[in-house]
């Protein structure tokens, strides 16, 4: 049975460029840690450590371009600067070539549903942003495969995800602050699956420590079956790259093709069969910005920008520049659904407010709101509504308008509470309007959109101003 971790990640300390073709003391240490790397990544046997001292393309040079080729290095065989950068790396712990370079037999599930259990905790965080973190790992994987994820409390899940220090009953015992940080095991029953990390590293939410959702999308690739790649951009790549600006993660294809090797492409939308299955990254089978025919589930504005939702994307526009910036919802708020139905913010909550189905979700910032989901019907809303169209509030006045097929409620902020005498026909209060499907006010003016085109309305003038393209935000 394949027990082998598959991710330990390792950061060796090597001193200085140092070519192989030079006499070198066998007590150097910057030689013993080349060859441990060596015998540890890329197979080299133990017995030719007497290798080290020799000229020429001997067994170590041959393995330094072994492992340079596979790295993305330049070849040279020796010790340089760009490779000792390499090694200096944090890493994962299983070889990158030998016996095992790939799992035998492709071990993968065998269900699309797959539960997890957080059984203990890092004491670097928060117990709700680890749980964050680990969610929003495996969003990444879900949302470019058929597989889901459910979370338990008790019992044995597949993926048992726990914090551990030095020997944790596994027999590969973790080794204190600063080098292996984590280990993983392929799919399969007991152990395997499960993925344990090292918590005497500074386990954050950021980068200025070791990044928790980095490393656990990482670790769960391999939990899911995945072994390493050697593009650089992939996040199965064996060097951990702290620099990585968490704000556009998205999935290499190279990853997406890997995952979807194993299990295939999501399922189309049951409601859209015709929808292009999408990856996690703007591909043509994603929503192009400048689609003539493009439409939008929600809009809302968000702390200065505008976020315009579409399916499990949304884009996020300042209007001090000319290009949007477009994002997988999951990657910013991995507990949101995907397709939702309205959204709008509160700017003095500093707040935004998202709905799907009878239930709606609070966001400030980066963060869902403890508590969400809540029913709709607490905002007072009768039985019959069964969902929202879309949502605008008003800065001014803490007035919120809610849409819903041909009618309108307003929602008072500052009493929290609907107001009396509605619902009221929409086009009675807003002529030229009749059917909304996201809003948002700017500038003074109301912004309508149904379907590919959207209303610029003046409420003063109560009456519509222009008509646009739905995408006329995107400078298209």
């Amino acid at each position: 049975m394949w027990s082998l971790p598959v991710l330990l990640w390792l950061c060796v300390t090597v001193s200085s460029a140092y070519p192989l073709n030079g006499a070198v003391r066998r007590d150097d240490s910057r030689m013993e840690l080349l060859q441990q790397y060596l015998e540890n990544y890329y197979n080299l046997g133990k017995d030719m450590k007497q290798s080290v001292t020799r000229q020429g393309n001997g067994p170590i040079v041959k393995k330094i371009q072994e492992m340079q080729k596979f790295l993305g290095l330049a070849v040279t065989g020796k010790l340089d600067s760009d490779t000792l950068e390499a090694i200096r790396k944090p890493r994962c712990g299983v070889p990158d070539v030998g016996t095992f370079s790939t799992f035998p037999g492709m071990p993968k599930w065998r269900k699309t549903h797959l539960t997890y259990r957080i059984v203990s905790y890092t004491r670097d965080l928060p117990r709700d942003a680890v749980d964050a973190a680990i969610e929003k790992a495996l969003k990444v994987w879900e949302e470019v495969t058929p597989l889901t994820f459910s979370r338990i409390h008790e019992g044995e899940a597949d993926v048992m995800i726990s914090f551990a220090v030095r020997e944790h009953g596994d027999f590969i015992p973790f080794d204190g602050p600063g080098n292996v940080l984590a280990h993983a095991y392929a799919p399969g029953p007991g152990v395997n699956g499960d993925a344990h990390f090292d918590d005497d590293e500074l386990w954050t939410k950021d980068t200025t420590g070791t990044n928790l959702f980095l490393v656990a999308a990482h670790e769960l690739g391999h939990s899911l079956g995945l072994f390493h790649s050697a593009n650089p951009k992939a996040l199965m790549y064996p060097l951990y790259n702290s620099f990585t600006d968490l704000t556009r993660f998205r999935l290499s294809q190279d990853d997406v093709d890997g995952i979807q090797s194993l299990y295939g492409p999501p399922p189309a939308s049951p409601a859209d069969p015709e929808l292009p299955i999408q990856s996690s990254r703007q591909e043509p089978s994603t929503p192009a910005p400048c689609d003539p025919a493009l439409s939008f589930d929600a809009v809302s504005t968000l702390r200065g920008e505008v976020l315009f939702f579409k399916d499990r994307h949304f884009w996020r526009k300042s209007l001090r520049t000319l290009e949007p910036e477009f994002y997988l919802i999951s990657s910013f708020w991995p507990s949101l659904p995907s397709r939702v139905d309205a959204a709008y913010e509160v700017i003095s909550k500093d707040t935004v407010f998202v709905f799907k189905g009878n239930q709606f979700w609070t966001i400030r910032g980066p963060e869902v709101q403890a508590g969400s989901p809540r029913s709709i019907y607490t905002l007072g809303f009768p039985a019959t509504v069964k969902k929202i169209d879309a949502a605008m509030s008003i800065k001014q006045k803490m007035k919120t308008y809610f849409f819903v097929e041909d009618q309108y409620w307003r929602f008072d902020e500052q009493k929290a509470a609907m107001e009396p005498g509605f619902p009221r026909k929409i086009n009675e209060d807003f002529p030229g309007v009749e059917k909304v499907d996201a809003a948002f006010e700017a500038f003074g003016f109301f912004y309508f959109f149904s379907g590919s085109s959207q209303l610029e309305f003046d409420p003063n003038a109560k009456k519509v101003t222009h008509t646009l393209k739905s995408n006329s935000w995107f400078n298209c």
